[in-house]
């Protein structure tokens, strides 16, 4: 597994990855990116960010509940 470097993710970032890991967000493609309670993220680059880092993905095939993936389990998990 590759190592995973936590400082290169701000406290938003690792705010965001708790609340995926709690079931509280949603990949959108219609609110341009990743709505928290229902509501747009007030970082509309976040979902961007952390998907394109690898570390959350859509639960199915597009839009919809959010998941975290192995690398961002392991970045939760070392906090």
């Amino acid at each position: 597994m590759a190592t995973i470097i936590s400082d290169a993710f701000s406290s938003r970032d690792r705010a965001v990855l708790r609340a995926v890991a709690a079931g509280r967000c949603e990949l959108s493609t219609e609110f341009g990116g990743l709505l928290v309670d229902g509501m747009s993220c007030c970082d509309q680059f976040v979902g961007v960010r952390l998907t394109s880092a690898g570390l959350i993905a859509a639960a199915g095939s597009g839009p919809g509940p959010a998941r975290l993936t192995a690398y961002g389990q392991a970045l939760v998990a070392a906090e």
